[in-house]
């Protein structure tokens, strides 16, 4: 196995040395650019509010999600992926926020919604594919 293209968690389980390799990781960080593009149109005395606190949760979802793919265990890789669903959540809160305000407007809304959800969907699926399987559902 090349070193360089994978890696194995202790329990010899391998998966690629890439977070760039994540479909999810990609779909995050164009939802972290989509969140910049739109916070920039927040009014500017939410700079040190709203706008600093929403792009803050969507830098941490695809941050956590590269951080915890570098982690050498697989509960780390979890631990992490757990903390970016966690900033997800935050980060739809803010937005709906946002929009109530006026300060997105509902098409925008709809179209960060559709790739949050995208996101969700991914991450609990990556989420449940590391979780050790129980001896009790093959048995």
């Amino acid at each position: 196995m090349n070193p360089f293209l994978a890696f194995s968690f202790a329990d010899g389980s391998t998966m690629s040395s890439s977070f760039r390799d994540l479909v999810v990781w990609r779909k995050a960080k164009k939802l972290s650019l989509d969140v910049y593009r739109v916070s920039k149109q927040f009014p500017r005395d939410e700079i040190y509010g709203l706008t600093s606190q929403t792009r803050r949760a969507a830098i941490s979802v695809v941050s956590n999600i590269a951080e915890g793919q570098g982690r050498l265990t697989r509960g780390e890789f979890l631990q992490h992926l757990g903390i970016a669903r966690g900033s997800l959540f935050e980060l739809h809160s803010q937005l709906e926020i946002a929009t109530d305000l006026g300060y997105v407007t509902a098409s925008d809304f709809r179209d960060l919604d559709s790739l949050i959800g995208e996101v969700r969907a991914m991450l609990l699926g990556l989420i449940d594919s590391l979780k050790p399987k129980s001896k009790a559902a093959g048995a």
